[in-house]
């Protein structure tokens, strides 16, 4: 996978989508995650902070300042998590990026079926780009959520 620029409306109008890697981008994405995850959405950082991050394949948004603005992840057995973009970033194309990035990624690891944990306010979002809700709602940091998959075909062309 290589990095992508995407346009967008946001701020300076640029960013792009690079790999991360775990610690050496570990300011950058715990940057994004605080605000949206602990400020924002108030999860507890005992619950945000597992110490796990070493065993997923992170993503990065990245404005043209190269300033963190989004950050997504996949672990080896297709789940995708942590999906987080800044306020100012929202509805400017970097949540699609990176979770176009993150199913191309998983379909690269030979993944024909991809899990999410999506906040109910996402639905939407996740429908549009191939998930299908499963199961009830049940609650994640107190937070309301759905478990969604996604088939990736042989071919993502």
């Amino acid at each position: 996978m290589t990095d992508s620029t995407a346009a967008s409306d946001a701020n300076t109008g640029k960013f792009r989508v690079v790999e991360a890697l775990w610690p050496r981008d570990k300011a950058k994405l715990h940057a994004v995650r605080y605000q949206v995850f602990v400020v924002e959405q108030q999860v507890p950082e005992e619950l945000e902070w597992v110490g796990d991050d070493d065993q997923y394949a992170a993503l990065l948004a990245l404005d043209i300042d190269q300033q963190p603005i989004g950050t997504g992840r996949i672990s080896a057995d297709g789940v995708i998590g942590r999906m987080a973009v800044l306020k100012d970033w929202r509805r400017c194309g970097v949540g699609s990026a990176l979770l176009q990035q993150l199913i191309e990624l998983g379909a690269a690891m030979g993944h024909r079926q991809l899990t999410l944990s999506a906040q109910l306010h996402a639905l939407e979002f996740y429908i549009a780009h191939g998930f299908v809700a499963r199961g009830t709602v049940y609650l994640d940091a107190g937070i309301e959520h759905r478990t969604m998959t996604r088939t990736v075909p042989d071919s993502l062309e």
